[in-house]
């Protein structure tokens, strides 16, 4: 199990490097995303239906999907009942290859106040089953309406640039979660990190003294079932902090960024939304030793798990 916390987006150990932004929505001509594997003959082509599908390189993306509309039949092994059961599911986008306009991945965003495991084993069954890649999200706060197009244009992102670069073999290149460039407000920081934003954010919060610290500090854990999960936290005025959580689930999914990592961005990400909307709903705010407990009930579930942080709260 891995652990890494975070408290500037300005601090990498791999040498700086210029992003090609070009890269992102013109892609060099290649191999589609299909790249390596052959597709699911179980697979149904998906025509874009509406004005809210859209294109990104090698890609088109459809919103609103349910596996119905992705999956043109029972998988073979797929039981009825398991199959009965997954027809509920729905990504909230589904990643086309353009080429053949067949379904490569979704991603879906979930509140945990309507979580149903049941449900997400009868997915992971079925997506096994025929190779589709399925990003689950779950958080009280990002959805698909808000986060959900910059969310999914980082991750077809994230796998050009994994695709583009995966036959290099200089070992010292950074990945796409860390190259380093020049940020919004000027100054040099990790481009690709989905919480510059919220981080710069929290810096005016701090000077609007809606904040005591104007740093988002951050952990990851890595548990079974291919769940990762993120927490990011800042300190209020008076001893008080805001908490977010963010689980990812993965069946089959990768783009390059170790999902621990990412769900750790996203929930820097979700207290990003929260500072948006402190005077019109307050948050639940935590005090110190309810931040402890917190992480002691984590702990409890991850014993090598070790955040320096905590001892500076």
């Amino acid at each position: 199990m891995s652990l890494i916390d975070s408290t500037s987006p300005t601090v990498s150990v791999f040498p700086s490097v210029t992003r090609d932004t070009s890269r992102d929505e013109h892609p060099a001509p290649g191999p589609g995303p299909y790249s390596g594997r052959v597709p699911n003959s179980s697979l149904r082509p998906v025509v874009p239906t509406n004005d809210q599908s859209f294109a990104r390189g090698r890609w088109v993306v459809q919103p609103d999907r349910r596996i119905s509309q992705l999956v043109q039949r029972r998988p073979e092994g797929v039981s009825p009942h398991q199959w009965n059961t997954a027809l509920r599911a729905r990504g909230d986008f589904v990643a086309l290859d353009a080429g053949t306009l067949l379904p490569v991945f979704a991603t879906e965003f979930a509140d945990p106040a309507a979580a149903d495991e049941r449900l997400d084993r009868m997915v992971a069954v079925v997506c096994d089953a025929v190779g589709l890649e399925w990003l689950r999200i779950t958080s009280p706060i990002l959805g698909a309406t808000a986060q959900g197009r910059r969310t999914v244009e980082y991750l077809i992102d994230a796998r050009a640039f994994r695709d583009a670069t995966s036959s290099s073999d200089d070992a010292s290149a950074p990945g796409f979660r860390d190259i380093i460039g020049r940020l919004p407000d000027g100054r040099d920081g990790f481009v690709n990190d989905l919480s510059t934003l919220a981080r710069a954010a929290a810096v005016d919060a701090y000077i609007s003294r809606e904040l005591a610290d104007p740093i988002i500090r951050g952990l990851h854990v890595r548990g079974p079932h291919n769940i990762a999960e993120g927490w990011a936290w800042v300190e209020l005025p008076e001893g008080r902090h805001l908490l977010e959580r963010v689980r990812l689930t993965t069946h089959g999914f990768t783009c390059g960024v170790d999902p621990a990592r990412l769900a750790e961005d996203l929930a820097a990400l979700a207290i990003g939304e929260r500072l948006k909307r402190l005077e019109i709903a307050p948050p639940v705010w935590l005090t110190r030793d309810d931040l402890f407990r917190a992480y002691d009930r984590l702990q409890t579930h991850h014993p090598d798990l070790n955040s320096p942080f905590f001892a500076q709260i």
